[in-house]
């Protein structure tokens, strides 16, 4: 009788334990998917803003406006890239006088395929089709100082036209 009932015994105790080990597991994985979700709606946040502080490049390429186009750079910012074989190396000032002497493409379509966010540095790839004619492929480098993404440098592929 005694050994049934340490049996017993330890049998609840070891059901008591499984249990408290579950309900601790259970709660963790609450405040594991309720932070996940919260780190989840920081960057969802976090790519909206990259996305807007790309808009202003992004509406200079259909309008022509080369100093909506600066507007989006820091000032030390950098372009580099070819059209045509001819390679080409700018600052932000040269670049938006090259959009504006470029005038407006109102076919332009575009389409950002990813960005990627690591605290306040970001990377982005942007693609453009028919702007002045041509295909191109943008890759960009941001950084967000002050709590404003700006657009620390650019480096790009003219596709078919290198």
């Amino acid at each position: 009788m005694k050994r049934t009932s340490l049996l017993i015994i330890a049998t609840f105790l070891f059901a008591s334990f499984i249990q408290a080990q579950e309900d601790t597991l259970y709660h963790n994985s609450k405040i594991k998917n309720k932070m996940n979700i919260q780190d989840e709606k920081q960057s969802f946040k976090e790519i909206k803003e990259v996305t807007k502080a790309l808009e202003p490049y992004i509406k200079s390429a259909k309008t022509g406006d080369g100093k909506l186009s600066r507007s989006a750079f820091f000032e030390h910012a950098h372009i580099v890239g070819s059209i045509g074989g001819t390679h080409y190396n700018m600052t932000a000032d040269e670049f938006g006088g090259a959009v504006s002497e470029g005038g407006p493409s109102e076919n332009i379509q575009h389409h950002i395929a990813w960005i990627d966010i690591s605290g306040p540095a970001a990377a982005a790839k942007v693609e453009f089709i028919d702007w002045s004619g041509l295909r191109f492929t943008d890759f960009f480098v941001l950084y967000k100082k002050d709590g404003e993404w700006k657009i620390s440098g650019k480096v790009y592929d003219s596709h078919s036209n290198n």
